[in-house]
């Protein structure tokens, strides 16, 4: 028997590597300061979650699909798999796309996957945004963040836009010449726009081959771009969490990144994944062979854009056909105005949080979020932005609305005109009242407890409902929330008896403060005293 011992084993190859990396890399110190992150457990933030795995979805199939389709203008002749288009003349770009769909193995579903995931990652993160902007998750140090969202999804639209274009069908053909149309109504540079999209006249020979390259390099290489930035900030600036015990501005209650929350994450994605598949593999989409390659001289019935790109659509439809005819040119104001419209928007919220930053003058660090209802202005800037986004959208489908409900298609168009300005309004009123209303009912259950619907009777013949006190925890939720006050102009003169000089925008700033915070617009918060009184006994079964 030997009695010499092996002191110097190897160790395993995997150890090695990880040793050979942290020598130049320094995991080791990265994966301790990182891997037992707290991340806190509440369903709103897994909408995140779904955008960031649809990404993934679309980048995967994308890169799949993009083997197999020839972006040229070239007109063929189809002999294809496709009976009713044998012998049609087409572009290169749509007989490549009919060969995806059925000449390559599992390209159909590929081509559903890569779609329907496109509509969910923008859907994903148009309720995230609104998760985050309900909730406050934008005040600092978050606004850059919130920026890095809007953009995301501003190019979301315009990558789904060049990427439903691509086929050209008689459906994606019509939505280009559409596009086409908005870009002339640019004054002065409208014409030099379009000659340099369509490589010459439209339809030109060279905008699929342009698009496609936006496509699959341009657009989504600045999206890959902005989603790491946007992770890597999460993690700096740690997750926000809803009020609660225990949870403060300066701590974060949840699970840790490994193991619990990766595995979550890693079944979420798998989860995903197979929805999608199945959305796809039962609900058909953009059925091009149903529609024909595109010509110019014909226009799909019922063409729709899908509907991320609904209201900009629908903003157009319901715009009167305005003029404005001049030394030989035509301003067409039905599209401009409306093409003017479009990004004012998205601008106004991408900066959303520095007005209200502005406003409230807030410069502290906020990692603890709103209730909805404890802000009731911007709650109802949010619900009326909804409802106007929703309004243009049926704007944008009016000639469904009417074939499918047997409607005027003008009837819907002057609904959409007069709800437009005034659905928002009823919506913000209503919104706010709302939320007010819901401040007091949490004013109650803290000073009275919950109704029990246990029904009592004193002795001298009244009836009364049991109410049970809520947990301390439950107090805590409720009370937590920080109730701003309105800012004042001050005094008018200063301490040397000088008129003071107000600027127009400190004068606006005060007017928004009130606005926001004033008296009829957040219900005061129970103090200690009155809630020990009532808990003491007096005047109160």
């Amino acid at each position: 028997m030997s009695t010499a011992t092996d002191t110097k084993r190897k160790a395993p190859a995997g150890e090695r590597v990880a040793d050979w990396a942290d020598g130049r890399l320094g995991i080791y110190g990265l994966a301790k300061a990182n891997m037992r992150k707290i991340f806190p457990d509440h369903w709103s933030f897994m909408l995140g979650e779904v955008a960031l795995y649809s990404f993934i979805i679309i980048i995967l199939t994308g890169v799949y699909l993009t083997l197999f389709f020839h972006p040229s203008m070239n007109e063929v002749v189809y002999h294809g798999s496709y009976e009713p288009l044998q012998g049609i003349r087409m572009s290169e770009a749509y007989a490549s796309t009919l060969r995806i769909s059925f000449d390559v193995r599992g390209g159909l579903l590929v081509r559903q996957i890569h779609h329907w995931a496109a509509l969910i990652f923008l859907a994903a993160m148009f309720v995230h945004m609104m998760r985050v902007f309900f909730t406050g998750a934008f005040r600092k140090p978050r606004e850059v963040n919130w920026v890095f969202g809007f953009l995301l999804f501003v190019l979301g639209m315009f990558t789904g836009f060049t990427g439903y274009s691509l086929p050209d069908d008689l459906l994606s053909g019509t939505g280009v010449r559409f596009m086409q149309g908005a870009v002339l109504s640019v004054p002065v540079v409208g014409t030099y726009l379009s000659m340099f999209l369509f490589g010459g006249e439209f339809p030109g020979v060279d905008f699929v081959a342009r698009f496609y390259s936006v496509h699959i390099l341009l657009l989504p290489g600045i999206m890959l771009g902005l989603v790491v930035a946007h992770l890597i900030l999460v993690f700096y600036h740690k997750h926000t969490q809803f009020a609660g015990p225990g949870k403060t501005n300066k701590n974060v209650v949840g699970m840790p990144l490994l193991p619990v929350y990766m595995a979550k994450a890693g079944g979420f994605f798998f989860l995903v994944f197979g929805v999608i598949a199945i959305i796809s593999a039962i609900a058909s989409i953009n059925p091009i062979w149903a529609l024909g390659p595109y010509r110019i001289d014909q226009v799909s019935t019922g063409a729709q854009p899908d509907w991320y790109m609904g209201f900009s659509e629908g903003l157009i439809r319901v715009m009167p056909g305005w003029e404005i005819n001049a030394w030989g040119h035509t301003l067409v104001l039905g599209v401009f105005i409306p093409l003017m419209v479009f990004p004012l928007v998205l601008v106004a919220i991408a900066v959303y949080p520095f007005i209200e930053s502005w406003v409230t003058r807030d410069k502290r660090e906020h990692h603890i979020l709103d209730r909805p209802r404890n802000v009731p202005t911007r709650t109802a800037f949010g619900v009326a932005w909804i409802t106007w986004y929703f309004v243009l959208l049926v704007g944008g489908g009016n000639d469904l609305w009417a074939t499918h409900f047997h409607l005027s298609i003008n009837s819907i168009t002057w609904f959409v005109r007069i709800a437009f300005f005034v659905a928002p309004v009823i919506a913000f009123i209503v919104t706010k009242r709302i939320c007010l209303g819901l401040q007091r009912r949490d004013k109650d259950k803290v000073l009275h407890g919950r109704e029990s619907g246990i029904i009592k009777r004193l002795p001298h013949g009244e009836f009364v409902e049991i109410h049970e006190p809520l947990s301390p925890g439950q107090l805590h939720t409720l009370t937590a929330h920080e109730q701003y006050t309105p800012a004042e102009i001050g005094p008018a003169v200063d301490e040397n008896g000088v008129k003071r000089k107000v600027s127009a925008m400190e004068k606006l700033r005060i007017k928004l403060s009130k606005g926001y915070y004033g008296g009829d617009n957040q219900i005061a918060k129970p103090t200690a005293e009155e809630y020990k009184e009532i808990t003491s006994g007096h005047g109160h079964h």
